[in-house]
C-alpha cells in the first residue's frame, strides 16, 4: 500500500531533507512539496492525501493554526526546529 505524502516547510533544505528520507521509504509516495501551506491547499481538499510533514513556524501561516482550519486532516508529522512549539505540537 502507498501511502501519498507531501512536504510544507518554507525551508529548501528542509523540504530537501525531507525529500530524501521520502525517497528512502518504498511505502511513501511524494506527491506535493510546498513552500507555503497556501499553496498545497488544493491538494489536502482533494483527499487525496495520506500524510503531511508540516513545517509549524512559517511565514504565510504557522503550521498549526493551517491544521486547525482544514474540515478533514491528514495525518500529520510536525517537522519544526523550534523546540517552544513541541507541547502545542502534541495537542
Amino acid at each position: 500500500m502507498q501511502i501519498k505524502c507531501a512536504i510544507i516547510d518554507d525551508e529548501f533544505l528542509a523540504r530537501e531533507y525531507i525529500k530524501d528520507y521520502v525517497a528512502k521509504i518504498p511505502s511513501l509516495e511524494l506527491v506535493g512539496d510546498y513552500n507555503s501551506p497556501l499553496k498545497a491547499i488544493d491538494l489536502i481538499k482533494s483527499g487525496d492525501l495520506d500524510l503531511l510533514f508540516l513545517d509549524i513556524q512559517m511565514p504565510d501561516i504557522n503550521g498549526l493554526d493551517f491544521l486547525r482550519s482544514l474540515d478533514k486532516q491528514p495525518l500529520v508529522i510536525f517537522t519544526t526546529a523550534h523546540k517552544e512549539f513541541a507541547i502545542d505540537s502534541y495537542e
